[in-house]
């Protein structure tokens, strides 16, 4: 399946930290929009908002560290240069700057899956997947499958598929209509060669989010590998009809090509 998928929009191959880093600036951006700081910094932070939406990160890290400075203790300003270097993929940097939002802010549970994130692509899976714990189990924390998304991701490309299966659907368990979940299982599936099982827990998948166009095009390719060639077709053409200038949209088009005449 296709490695963009999951998350270009918010993905069929072992390599994930893309995935991890794509989800973590999709919640993390919608938390500091909402964060509404009020200090004298304020002005500095949302144009760095600004800048961070329209790719300008360098521009982003500048304006940040400058509130973070007229501000030090305010823990919105240093999960947005987090979230800056995140996307400059500096996850050192960007750990540290979740540390120190923690610090000022224990009970900001966001920041700590932010923080399990960072660690996981830099290197220290192990610290990442304790942050995910953390937050997993924090009652304040509005998104725990999230959390357990990203725990499951963690030990997918560690290849630890009975980990990872648990975690999958322990998001589910709080989550039934979480797209990536079922990506995740079906991920789990194909990498064990169970393409037919791949493509019926999909299908189920389906049937709790009907819209998803990344659900779709996910059972579309297992149905290809399975050798449900008519499902699988159909899928697809209703993923090209859907989305016939968007990525999901080439994708299907492009796997379309391989199915038999």
């Amino acid at each position: 399946m296709n490695a963009e998928r999951r998350h270009d929009p918010r993905v069929f191959r072992p390599v994930r930290a893309g995935q991890l880093l794509a989800l973590a600036f999709a919640l993390a951006g919608r938390a500091l929009l909402a964060a509404a700081p009020t200090t004298d910094a304020e002005t500095r932070f949302n144009m760095a908002l600004t800048h961070l939406r329209e790719g300008r990160t360098d521009m982003a890290i500048d304006e940040l560290r400058k509130a973070v400075k007229d501000d030090p203790k305010n823990a919105y300003f240093h999960k947005g240069l987090g979230v800056a270097f995140m996307q400059k993929r500096e996850f050192g940097r960007a750990a540290e700057s979740f540390r120190k939002a923690l610090e000022l802010n224990p009970y900001y549970a966001d920041v700590r899956n932010d923080l399990g994130t960072a660690l996981v692509l830099d290197g220290k899976r192990d610290e990442g997947k304790r942050e995910f714990v953390t937050v997993f189990n924090d009652p304040t924390y509005n998104a725990p499958e999230v959390a357990a998304r990203n725990l499951a991701q963690a030990y997918f490309e560690e290849k630890r598929y009975d980990d990872a299966l648990t975690w999958y659907r322990t998001a589910l368990q709080r989550n039934a209509k979480y797209p990536d979940a079922y990506l995740g299982l079906a991920d789990v599936l194909v990498a064990q060669s169970k393409f037919d099982d791949a493509a019926t827990q999909l299908g189920s998948a389906l049937k709790q989010v009907p819209d998803s166009l990344a659900l779709e095009l996910a059972f579309g390719e297992a149905c290809q590998h399975a050798g449900r060639f008519s499902e699988g077709r159909a899928a697809l053409e209703g993923v090209a009809r859907r989305d016939p200038a968007g990525a999901s949209g080439r994708r299907a088009v492009e796997l379309l090509r391989g199915f038999p005449r």
